[in-house]
């Protein structure tokens, strides 16, 4: 029963990124300029993109720590040097609402692990619930 919990897993991650990808790809394709507070975060997040971290750089309307920024740069800046992408490309307003989508796959993840941690098992290997009435 353990192997089909995988595969329920498996099934629904894929599920979720095949949905988080044509919701990403229909909203890139509709939403061309930044939107929303993307005015503020996106300009920050090619700053970081392009090596600039001076806390002079910093946007005052921004009010989150720079911890999204500094992982997009994790992740895109060795895509750039893997696949040979431009500067330009890289620190894209696409690329950058694409790290967000990864990590959206990687919440859903994280959820599923808490949800095993939280929900005991019984003698078969199965997450059960418990509805004692009081």
């Amino acid at each position: 029963m353990a192997q089909l919990e995988g595969y329920y897993f498996s099934a629904a991650l894929s599920c979720t990124f095949l949905v988080s990808c044509l919701l990403f790809s229909a909203f890139s394709r509709a939403l061309r300029e930044p939107y929303m507070d993307e005015i503020f975060h996106l300009p920050q997040a090619q700053r970081y993109c392009e090596g600039r971290f001076s806390p002079a750089q910093w946007d005052p309307m921004i009010t989150t720590l720079p911890g999204l920024y500094l992982v997009s740069v994790g992740v895109v800046k060795p895509a750039s040097w893997i696949f040979g992408w431009s500067e330009h490309v890289v620190c894209s307003i696409g690329m950058l609402r694409f790290v967000n989508l990864l990590f959206s796959v990687g919440n859903f993840y994280l959820l599923y692990l808490l949800f095993r941690k939280v929900q005991p098992r019984n003698k078969n290997g199965l997450g059960h619930f418990d509805f004692d009435v009081i």
